[in-house]
């Protein structure tokens, strides 16, 4: 059976993680790269009453089945499509269609916890932490929440205040010295280059690999 290689990028809320991805994607190809957004696997709120999930702490991993996501890596990893959730961060819910996965030369993962969970942490074949300042994180995460999740901008506020900034150093930066590398994501500009040449060889080594 054909290995295909598994890339995790993590970093704290805003950092440029997803950026990372959708360049990645672009420059290799759909048919060669699949990306998984770590949030789609949000727990399913739609039990409680909507002011009471919305005091979820969504930078806590406890707020996401990582159980499903390493599940259907090892499944995308062993050639199987999967159903991936859709979360949708206006209801706290899950959407009722799921987001239809095929297995490609290359399974990309990106999230605030992709190397915080040691066994998810080993399924990876190669990991990148973005390093971001967080006075830059935190204008983009008001600009995203403000645009894609339609928050308040004094919810966003006191979320990063209280819930964002705590969680950023108990469980963010710690995976830091987990990665395989580390991306200055303002200084560094010869690391995106590099990875995608590294990615562009370990797809050709897929390609010839003998299929069972």
């Amino acid at each position: 059976m054909r290995k295909p290689t598994l890339l995790g990028i993590t970093g704290g809320s805003g950092s440029g993680k997803s950026w990372l991805a959708k360049h990645l994607q672009e420059q290799l190809g759909s048919h060669q790269l699949v990306a998984i957004q770590q949030d789609w696997y949000y727990r399913d709120l739609s039990h409680l009453p909507a002011d009471e999930a919305a005091k979820t702490d969504f930078d806590d991993p406890a707020a996401l089945e990582l159980d499903l996501l390493e599940s259907q890596l090892q499944q995308l990893s062993q050639g199987h499509p999967v159903d991936a959730p859709q979360y949708d961060f206006s209801t706290f819910s899950r959407k009722t269609q799921p987001h239809p996965i095929q297995p490609r030369p290359v399974i990309l993962v990106e999230g605030l916890f992709v190397l915080h969970r040691q066994s998810l942490a080993r399924r990876l074949d190669l990991s990148v932490y973005v390093d971001t300042p967080s006075d830059l994180r935190l204008l983009r995460r008001i600009r995203r929440d403000l645009s894609e999740r339609g928050y308040q901008l004094e919810r966003i506020l006191d979320f990063w205040e209280h819930d964002q900034i705590p969680s950023f150093t108990k469980f963010v930066q710690p995976q830091r010295e987990r990665a395989s590398l580390i991306w200055d994501s303002l200084q560094d500009t010869a690391l995106v280059p590099a990875l995608l040449a590294d990615l562009k060889n370990r797809i050709s080594r897929y390609a010839d690999q003998p299929t069972t």
